[in-house]
């Protein structure tokens, strides 16, 4: 998402096969899906200065009081203060730029510390697909991007699900800021060749030097069971097709990346919406709801945040259950549990949840961060009764997959 030089295409280029003149046209088959380039930056955000629903969105973020009784000015006042904001933009580059001081500030302000491991054994050099588990809409690529910049990495073009993207000024917005679009809303035919150019889109990512994050599977894990779904990997190998699916996925140089929140801000969203599935079998999502998942994600507190890179992933069969279940390990094994994921767990043991006397012995064998389990407390108090539950094992399970895992001897 931020600091990286975009790539600006040349009108033409000769065929080396054929000697023809290509296109712009055939050299940019990914147009409607990659990230905006440099210099389309600027025509794009000067669009958005002018869209009047875009203004509003931001104007009901900043005051849905005075959005409501003086609309008009409060989107004078909006556009004026983001016209100042990116003044400086003309570019991929200096958007990323300003981006950045956005997420120092965020590292600042809603974190207790941004740690990182795993990056020392790879190389600055090398592209990658991070294959990531999923907390947060926003805030996973975003950290995994600081932490990359920060280390001399190449930042990662981010692929967003087009579920998030029902406004076009939404898409505008990802899009400057190094995301391409994921369909998942297509059926039939049309979603096999949109996955077929998205994969070829990736593959030519790794042949250009560009990084990518990408989820492990679609949506976030609200219950806090990281698992890959296989369809990922049968998608990322078609890109080249031609070659056995091991082979294909080699090119990618996948690297498992496990992301680990303290607090998760949307915890008390995930609950109710997982409580309210249990109960009457399905969960409408909606644009109020996304925008207030991502909202509350980005300005949220989250205590101490930890990314872990895995090693590239090296898988000898052409199976994807097996190479998701490869990246399951790496992501399971790397998360980091704080005191919450502990708290949880030993909360759910003493009021009957759960019974295991092994699991007890390992919250009794931890050392107790006093701050983080008065914080849990706190937080845990403010929760209705019938999402409580359903709160404490969202945390809980990632100690839990740990603990199981461990026992299975992998």
């Amino acid at each position: 998402m931020f600091f990286v030089q975009g790539r600006v295409p040349v009108p033409t280029r000769w065929s080396m096969e054929t000697g023809d003149v290509i296109s712009r046209e055939q050299q940019d088959k990914f147009a409607e899906i990659r990230p905006y380039r440099d210099h389309e930056i600027r025509p794009v955000l000067e669009r958005l200065m002018e869209e009047r629903e875009f203004l509003d969105s931001m104007a009901a973020f900043q005051s849905r009081r005075l959005a409501r009784w003086l609309p008009g000015l409060l989107r004078f006042l909006i556009s004026r203060r983001l016209r100042r904001f990116i003044a400086s933009v003309d570019d991929v580059q200096s958007m990323q730029q300003v981006v950045a001081l956005y997420m120092e500030k965020t590292v600042r302000t809603t974190t207790w510390g941004l740690s990182q491991t795993g990056l020392e054994n790879l190389r600055p050099d090398q592209s990658y697909v991070f294959v990531s588990n999923h907390r947060d809409i926003v805030m996973d690529p975003a950290f995994t991007n600081l932490l990359l910049h920060r280390a001399g990495f190449t930042t990662v073009q981010i692929g967003v699900g087009d579920n998030l993207l029902t406004k076009p000024f939404v898409a505008d917005l990802m899009r400057v800021n190094k995301s391409f679009i994921v369909h998942r809303s297509l059926k039939g035919r049309e979603l096999l060749l949109a996955l077929r150019l998205l994969s070829e889109y990736i593959h030519h990512c790794m042949e250009v030097s560009e990084n990518v994050w990408i989820a492990q599977r679609e949506g976030r894990a609200k219950d806090g069971i990281d698992r890959t779904d296989p369809a990922l990997l049968k998608m990322l190998a078609m890109g080249k097709r031609k070659m056995p699916l091991h082979q294909s996925l080699a090119h990618l140089h996948i690297v498992p990346v496990a992301i680990s929140y303290e607090i998760d801000p949307c915890d008390s969203l995930k609950a109710r919406e997982l409580h309210q599935i249990k109960t009457t079998g399905s969960f409408p999502r909606t644009e109020a709801g996304d925008l207030r998942s991502i909202v509350k994600g980005m300005t949220g507190f989250k205590g101490k945040v930890h990314v872990a890179f895995g090693e590239e992933l090296r898988c000898e069969a052409d199976d994807a259950e097996l190479a998701a279940a490869a990246i399951d390990r790496q992501i399971i094994r790397n998360y980091r549990p704080y005191e919450t994921n502990y708290r949880a767990l030993e909360i759910l043991l003493e009021e009957g949840a759960l019974e295991s006397r092994e699991l007890a012995q390992l919250v009794a064998g931890r050392e107790v961060d006093s701050r983080s389990r008065e914080l849990f407390d706190r937080r845990l108090a403010e929760v209705r009764g019938e999402l409580r539950e359903v709160l404490l094992f969202g945390y809980a399970n990632p100690v839990i997959s740990q603990f199981e895992r461990a026992a299975g001897g992998n």
